[in-house]
């Protein structure tokens, strides 16, 4: 039976996912047309905490092994250290979109 933990997880990286492609959506497109290296900096910063997070989201709900672990084997302590880690993230991106699209 999963937890309130890992639901909170799965909900905060899958959040981040959104969240990272729409940064990288502006940025590389900013990359693209201004050619500057701060926006290159900022894309490359954008796809590597994707592929972060969609990895995440990957273990939590699809890999055959791990995710089975996820949903039966993982202490609430561990939970609620990824659900802080995540939901940390997950504020800071916001922050960062907001600021990039204003």
């Amino acid at each position: 039976m999963d937890s309130l933990w890992a639901t909170v997880a799965r909900v905060a990286a899958g959040a981040n996912v959104l969240l990272l492609v729409g940064l990288l959506a502006v940025w590389g497109r900013n990359a693209v047309r201004l050619r500057s290296p701060h926006a290159l900096g900022l894309s490359t910063f954008a796809a590597l905490l994707l592929a972060e997070n969609a990895m995440a989201l990957y273990y939590y709900l699809a890999d055959p092994t791990l995710s089975a672990w996820f949903a039966s084997a993982v202490p609430p302590v561990a939970w609620r250290a990824m659900v802080t880690l995540h939901v940390l993230e997950s504020v800071a991106l916001v922050a960062l979109l907001r600021v990039t699209l204003d």
